[in-house]
C-alpha cells in the first residue's frame, strides 16, 4: 500500500504568558507535541494512545490545520502541509476530515441535521444543485444510520449518539481520503460506543479510508486500529502493529496503560500483576530532561536524564523509545 500521510519530526508549541508578569517578559514556551514523526498507509487505520494532556489532540488538530506547526513537515500525498498558506491548504482540506468528541459541541445549534451535514458540500463545491445536495445529505443518513425523514431537525433533538452520527456524516460528505477521529466515542454510553466504532470500521472498509482514530480506551483502539502509537507528553513512547503492542509491550509506559484496562474474568484480574503508574503527568511547559517518562518510571537510573532516548526498531516494525532497550534484547529492569 502507498503512503498517504507522512508526519516527520512535528512539534507544535505555544507561547504561555505568566498571570502578572511584565508585558516585555518573554513567554514561556509550552511543548505540545515535540519530534513525532510516523507514516499512514493507504486504507490504513493508526491508533493513538495516550494521557490527557499527551498531545494527541493537538498533533491531530496540526495536521488537520486548526492549529499551526511550529516545525517538522506534514506529507499528504507529497504535498507538504505545514508549509503551505491557508489559501494554499484549502484546496487539500476536502480530503482531510475530522470528527470531533464532544458530538453536541461539535454542530450548529441553529442549523438542522440536512443544513450540517450539507454545509461541507456548499462550502467546496458551491454550484452543486439543490436537488443534488439532498440527494447525496439523505443518501449519507441512511448510510451512518440516520431516518432522513429526521433531516430538518435540530441537533438537541438527537440522543449523544445520534449527535456523532451526524458528526460522521458531515466528515464524509466531500468523499476525504483520510478520516482523524478524535475521541470520538469517549462521550457516549458503552452500548453506543460499540456501535459507532462498527460504524466507523464499516465505512472504512467500504470506502477506503485512511483514518487515524485517537482514544484513551486501549481495548477500543485495539478494535479499530491496525497501528498503535503511544503519546507521552508530545512524544512518542512506543509504535508498533496492534496485537503486537498489546500482547508483547515493551515501554515501561505502555505496559502501564494495558495493566490499567480490566479483564473480565474476575479471577485472572485479581492474579495479574499489574505496575502501577505514579505520580503526575509532568507539566509541558517544563519537562524533564532526557527521557520525559523519567520521573514516574520504576525502571528509571540517573543516566536517563542525560540523553533523549532514540527510537530503536526491534523488528517487524516495533519501535520503542526506551534507553534499557536495543534490538533483539528484552527490556530488563534496573
Amino acid at each position: 500500500m502507498s503512503t498517504i500521510l507522512s508526519v516527520k519530526d512535528l512539534t507544535v508549541t505555544f507561547d504561555i504568558r505568566r498571570q502578572g508578569a511584565w508585558p516585555w517578559t518573554p513567554p514561556q514556551k509550552l511543548h505540545a507535541v515535540n519530534g513525532v514523526s510516523f507514516d499512514l498507509k493507504a486504507g490504513e487505520c493508526l491508533g493513538i494512545v495516550g494521557e490527557s494532556g499527551s498531545g494527541k489532540s493537538t498533533l491531530a488538530r496540526a495536521i488537520v490545520g486548526t492549529v499551526p506547526s511550529s516545525g517538522g513537515e506534514i506529507l499528504f500525498e507529497d504535498a507538504d502541509l505545514a508549509s503551505m498558506t491557508p489559501a494554499e491548504r484549502r484546496v487539500h482540506r476536502r480530503d482531510v476530515q475530522m470528527i470531533f468528541q464532544d458530538p453536541l459541541a461539535a454542530l450548529n445549534p441553529r442549523m438542522t441535521v440536512g443544513e450540517i451535514i450539507a454545509e461541507p458540500l456548499i462550502t467546496h463545491e458551491p454550484k452543486t444543485p439543490r436537488a443534488e445536495v439532498k440527494k447525496r445529505v439523505t443518501e449519507l443518513m441512511e448510510r451512518v444510520g440516520l431516518l432522513p425523514n429526521l433531516i430538518n431537525r435540530y441537533p438537541h433533538e438527537f440522543s449523544g449518539g445520534q449527535c456523532q452520527r451526524i458528526g460522521i456524516a458531515r466528515a464524509l460528505i466531500l468523499k476525504p481520503k483520510l478520516l482523524i477521529c478524535d475521541e470520538p466515542v469517549s462521550a457516549l454510553d458503552v452500548s453506543v460506543q460499540a456501535q459507532v466504532v462498527n460504524l466507523l470500521m464499516g465505512l472504512q472498509r467500504d470506502l477506503g479510508l485512511s483514518v487515524i482514530f485517537i482514544a484513551h480506551d486501549l481495548s477500543v483502539v485495539k478494535h479499530i486500529s491496525d497501528r498503535i502509537m503511544v503519546l507521552y507528553l508530545g512524544r512518542t513512547m512506543e509504535h508498533a502493529e496492534a496485537n503486537t503492542l498489546i500482547a508483547d509491550p515493551e515501554h515501561p509506559y505502555t505496559q502501564a496503560l494495558i495493566s490499567s484496562v480490566p479483564i473480565p474474568d474476575p479471577a485472572l484480574e485479581k492474579a495479574r500483576a499489574r505496575p502501577i503508574l505514579e505520580g503526575e503527568l509532568p507539566s509541558p511547559l517544563a519537562p524533564p530532561s532526557g527521557c520525559v517518562f523519567r520521573t514516574r518510571c520504576s525502571k528509571a537510573v540517573s543516566s536517563c536524564a542525560d540523553a533523549r532516548p532514540a527510537m530503536e526498531n526491534l523488528g517487524n516494525e516495533h519501535f520503542v523509545a526506551c534507553p534499557y532497550h536495543a534490538p533483539g534484547e528484552v527490556l530488563a529492569s534496573a
